[in-house]
């Protein structure tokens, strides 16, 4: 099965937790049976892997989100990526290259495209597997999964297929109505269109090479910026009259908003939380290292990570994006292929980082323009390569790299650093990469 997850979005719906890198897809709120936390993306990941241990996962993902991948999935998961936005024709017609042109994915073989974060259970991805095998038959240039609605949506496209058979031809398209309107589709026996697809491989690199002009997947790359953005649905599916539909029954959430995300959590607090017994369908996901407690408090969400604190009725929740637009601050987290770092203070010529690195992992090798830096070793053990010459370092251990000065860390064991940096130009630009030969 080869499997195309659409990894996009900015993430401001689930603020604080998430920003422009890390999106909602990589907050680990999903309990798992060993009592630990994963996230969206790892759950899905799993998920697929369960029911199809050989599916081939290509994740289509802006360049913000490759180091969050890699950290959360590693580095064997194929990863096609978007220089920018462009909406999810062009992010599915470079994926589609990426399969052919990279991995070697033949023309007759089906691909099935579905976001990345819906909460599901295992027969969606049985589902998924039936998808691509009624692709693979070659009735239909595209499949569909419609969802069966659960209540008169405003937030789904409605599919209204020609039967009630398990897979149909699809009659018409609906786009995001009213309730009034949503309930006379579902009277006509529509379903959700929830953004999943499968295709045999020719038939989309045909339409791209249709409403594109390029040659091959790196000429695609080279001139993504300048394409058009369009979504699949406008540029594809709303012209294509050889489709079909797959009823799907089974639970399906969008978990969009900070409303619906609470629905899926098995505990009511993440983190260092405390409410009192008189709190009512209160959920509190704390990323701070200081506790959080609530009294009182009656469908409340609470949220506090280093870029922010939310509190919101839980219907009120769903209308933050506006507000949080306006907020405009230094990232205070984000997850790298070789670990994660943490602001902990900013000040005018100065920035003051926690960084862990991952066992085994080591930064890039380079050099920064504007600022000298100063690592000082709080935990663990590794070694440092600064211009050429490598040490080893472990707890209380200082390094200093003046500006322009090269440089890397090597983690043996988790390795934790208070990095400051000093300049009067300190930004996430400044920053030249070089090889090194070790």
């Amino acid at each position: 099965m080869n499997i195309v997850l659409l990894s996009g979005g900015s993430g401001k719906r689930l603020w604080p937790l998430s920003n422009d890198i890390r999106s909602k897809q990589f907050i680990k709120i999903f309990k798992t049976e060993d009592g630990k936390y994963e996230s969206m993306v790892q759950r899905v990941y799993r998920q697929i892997k369960k029911v199809d241990s050989d599916a081939k996962i290509t994740i289509a993902t802006s360049k913000t989100q490759v180091s969050s991948i890699h950290n959360q999935l590693g580095d064997d998961v194929g990863i096609s990526i978007e220089p920018c936005r462009r909406d999810t024709f062009p992010a599915i017609a470079l994926a589609t290259a990426y399969l052919h042109d990279i991995l070697g994915v033949s023309d007759d073989e089906a691909v099935v495209v579905c976001p990345v974060d819906p909460y599901v259970e295992d027969d969606y991805f049985e589902a998924l597997k039936a998808l691509g095998e009624q692709a693979e038959k070659g009735q239909a240039n595209l499949v569909l999964m419609g969802i069966e609605p659960t209540y008169p949506s405003e937030k789904y496209g409605y599919i209204i297929p020609e039967s009630k058979d398990n897979i149909s031809s699809v009659s018409t398209f609906k786009e995001k109505p009213d309730t009034e309107t949503a309930k006379r589709y579902i009277s006509q026996g529509a379903l959700w269109n929830g953004g999943v697809f499968a295709y045999k491989l020719k038939y989309v690199l045909d339409k791209a090479h249709e409403l594109i002009d390029f040659t091959d997947y790196h000429d695609l790359f080279s001139k993504y910026d300048t394409l058009t953005k369009i979504s699949f649905d406008y540029a594809v599916v709303e012209k294509e009259n050889k489709i079909q539909v797959m009823r799907f029954s089974g639970q399906w959430k969008d978990l969009g908003t900070w409303n619906t995300l609470t629905e899926a959590m098995v505990d009511n607090t993440i983190g260092d939380a405390v409410m009192n017994e008189s709190c009512k369908d209160v959920h509190i996901i704390n990323d701070l290292d200081i506790p959080v407690l609530a009294m009182g408090l009656h469908d409340v969400v609470i949220s506090a990570s280093p870029d922010g604190i939310l509190v919101s009725d839980k219907e009120q929740s769903s209308y933050i994006k506006p507000y949080v637009d306006k907020i405009d601050r230094q990232i205070m987290f984000a997850e790298k292929s070789w670990g994660c770092f943490r602001v902990l203070d900013v000040e005018e010529n100065s920035l003051t980082i926690k960084v862990t690195l991952n066992p085994g992992n080591s930064m890039n090798y380079h050099s920064h323009k504007n600022r000298d830096e100063v690592w000082v070793v709080i935990s663990g053990k590794g070694k440092t390569v600064v211009d050429g010459m490598e040490q080893e370092i472990t707890v209380g251990d200082v390094v200093t790299m003046q500006a322009g000065c090269r440089h890397t860390v090597f983690a043996e064991t988790e390795l934790q650093l208070i990095e400051v940096q000093l300049g009067e130009d300190i930004n996430v630009q400044d920053k030249q990469k070089f090889p090194l030969d070790r």
